[in-house]
């Protein structure tokens, strides 16, 4: 399922996370998208950034996201602004808690569905 608005874009992120559907997820990203990791490490394209969703998916998380801000420019872009929490199994089996800000840079595509062209992470504690 596509997203119809910006907002919807972090809303299905939660939901195919929380799932573990990796394929669902990576359909929010547009082709040749951008994640910027708190460690400063940047995946591009969707075979990157799916290396990186498989890491999270493997700890079986819990996410929970609150988009804080919207700014639109035009029709077709915005930025969104969350703050988001996930609770999870660490590598260790122990449980892990994480919480942080997100900021994500989102299109409209021609099919008229919105995708994330840039996402990052700040502000990420565990």
């Amino acid at each position: 399922m596509p997203a119809s608005n910006p907002e919807e874009c972090d809303a299905l992120f939660a939901r195919y996370l929380n799932t573990g559907n990796v394929d669902a997820l990576l359909e929010l990203y547009e082709p040749q998208a951008s994640h910027v990791r708190p460690d400063g490490i940047v995946p591009h394209g969707r075979d990157a950034i799916r290396s990186a969703l498989d890491v999270f998916v493997a700890m079986h998380p819990i996410l929970h996201v609150d988009v804080t801000n919207v700014v639109r420019a035009g029709d077709d872009l915005a930025v969104l602004y969350d703050h988001w929490t996930l609770a999870a199994t660490g590598p260790n089996g122990e449980p892990l808690d994480m919480e942080g800000t997100g900021v994500h840079i989102v299109r409209r595509e021609q099919d008229g569905a919105w995708a994330f062209a840039v996402t990052g992470l700040s502000n990420a504690t565990w």
